[in-house]
């Protein structure tokens, strides 16, 4: 049923995509979607505007207007779904499948297999953040390395300087679900003895993200981990 009634309206010229405006609307209602904040349904907006004052260029408003109306039982509904759409499932997509391995070096890259030049790091399958259960094996007493998605193709030096012994998660702060992410790493730092996580990002504005949701998951879990933070710059080097 359409009624008159305030609703969060934004302004696409305006907007850049920062996405700080996502993790504001607890209902989930804004997400980032070709690079723009979209309200993805007016019956997910429930008009108070928590996330009018977390917009950098003033590009969200509210205004009265004819639109749904708010349905809780909804909002909840869907926040639901996106929580459980990364559980992993028996036979599923093969990205699914937990999966660790001796490190090796690549096809004619010479023998080594430690991460040094010419060799691979990675010793578990999946890598990204939203594929990999709570209780995969390769979590326990793990050190992670949590990295936003450009990182590896910026780092030439990814797999030698920074992989090495740990457990990769990719994920992007920008364009991805935060609190999907929020939940999962709280539920691995809850179930793992987390030795350690060194997170990696971009010196771009959309990565700052990245440390939010790793706060908000280390206290929604309670755990208190060692975090060092790695900054890595357009052309690829390590930023003090």
């Amino acid at each position: 049923m359409k009624v008159i009634r305030k609703i969060i309206e934004i302004d696409e010229e305006k907007c850049d995509g920062c996405a700080n405006c996502v993790p504001s609307c607890a209902e989930g209602a804004i997400q980032i979607i070709d690079g723009k904040a979209k309200v993805i349904g007016d019956k997910y907006c429930d008009g108070l505007g928590a996330c009018l004052g977390d917009c950098p260029r003033g590009a969200l408003k509210l205004i009265a207007r004819r639109a749904d109306e708010y349905d809780e039982q909804a909002v909840h509904a869907r926040l639901d779904r996106q929580r459980s759409a990364t559980i992993s499932k028996p036979n599923g997509c093969p990205s699914q499948q937990v999966t660790t391995f001796p490190i090796s070096p690549l096809p004619g890259m010479g023998a080594a297999t430690d991460g040094s030049a010419g060799g691979s790091a990675l010793g578990h399958w999946p890598v990204q953040l939203r594929l990999i259960p709570a209780a995969a094996p390769f979590l326990k007493d793990a050190t992670l390395l949590i990295t936003a998605d450009c990182v590896p193709v910026a780092a030439p030096s990814f797999h030698s300087d920074y992989l090495k012994g740990k457990v990769v998660m990719l994920g992007c702060p920008k364009f991805d679900d935060a609190d999907l992410y929020i939940d999962k790493l709280a539920d691995i730092f809850a179930q793992n003895n987390i030795q350690g996580i060194t997170m990696m990002v971009m010196e771009v504005p959309c990565c700052s993200k990245m440390k939010w949701i790793v706060d908000c998951a280390m206290e929604k879990s309670g755990k208190s981990i060692p975090v060092h933070r790695v900054t890595i710059s357009t052309t690829g080097q390590p930023l003090p």
